[in-house]
């Protein structure tokens, strides 16, 4: 029997729910830790990081104006397609981050419980940081949470899956849409990532994803009049102090970014990557007379 070709995959960026290359047509080689060469990632320039701004911006109205319960369903969705890919997800961190197999799967397996836990979210969160607040008047008063917009999203540098989902999920999961830089020297599971979320239900545009030199796409994103918020992860110290000066000029919120390291990604989430990018909408309304026996409704 004849040895077959050797058929190499073609990394693309995901961007409006479509797979472009990139639009500079540049491309950069992407190697584990030992020099060993993995695969050819597309290298994002301006236009691209702008472009995916544009489809963000394009999918917020449907994405945001779904039910919560929607959502959930849609997020639980993206789970059930990783799970099916499980072993592709295992080789490719194990390739991106130097781990054994059984290292690697701990940290896929780590991902996709934590996306169920994110689409799990959906339908809560309102209750968390929502309520009927006590005034002195005859009024209803009701905080609810609401969206804060498109948000970029620069994606830890050394977890290339477990803490690209730890930053991507919360982001979407309360009705934002997300612009994500890849990590620079890790970007194949983000890129395959893209392949996932275009054919689970999720509307295009919601996620995009863009690989290449951080800074050099961080720095139009943070500039960028339409981009509402901003996650710096996977920037340094230095790259996130320049990148929240440039975010200051259209007011974004700003996440800066915490120390940690691989192990601490498999720790409890909590809620505050959601509420990093909501915001809270207050509303009056009439009670109608009150007397001792209470409102007349």
């Amino acid at each position: 029997m004849s040895e077959r070709l050797n058929v190499l995959k073609t990394y693309k960026l995901y961007v409006g729910g479509k797979f472009p290359r990139s639009e500079s047509g540049r491309v950069y080689e992407v190697t584990d830790a030992k020099g060993k060469w993995l695969a050819n990632a597309p290298l994002s320039s301006r236009k691209d990081a702008r472009d995916a701004v544009v489809a963000a911006r394009k999918a917020f109205g449907g994405w945001s104006g779904a039910t919560a319960y929607n959502r959930g369903q849609i997020l639980y969705r993206v789970a059930e397609m990783l799970e099916g890919r499980r072993e592709q997800y295992v080789a490719e961190v194990a390739g991106a981050e130097s781990l054994s197999k059984s290292k690697a799967a701990a940290q896929v397996d780590a991902a996709i419980d934590r996306w169920v836990w994110y689409a799990g979210w959906t339908d809560k969160i309102a209750q968390v940081t929502g309520g009927g607040n006590p005034v002195a008047g005859p009024f209803f008063n009701l905080s609810s949470p609401e969206p804060t917009g498109v948000v970029a999203v620069l994606a830890p540098q050394e977890s290339s899956f477990l803490g690209l989902v730890s930053v991507v999920a919360p982001v979407i999961a309360t009705g934002n849409t997300a612009v994500v830089i890849a990590s620079e020297k890790s970007p194949l599971p983000a890129l395959s990532l893209g392949e996932v979320l275009a054919t689970s239900d999720l509307p295009g545009g919601v996620v995009n994803v863009l690989s290449g030199r951080t800074a050099e796409i961080a720095a139009p994103l943070a500039a960028h009049q339409d981009v509402n918020a901003i996650d710096l992860a996977g920037a340094d110290e230095a790259l996130a102090k320049e990148l929240e000066i440039a975010a200051a000029d259209n007011l974004k919120r700003v996440l800066r970014p915490q120390a940690v390291d691989n192990a601490d990604w498999f720790a409890a989430p909590g809620t505050d990557r959601m509420t990093a990018f909501l915001e809270t909408k207050t509303v009056w309304h009439p009670t109608g007379a009150l007397g001792a026996s209470g409102s007349s409704y």
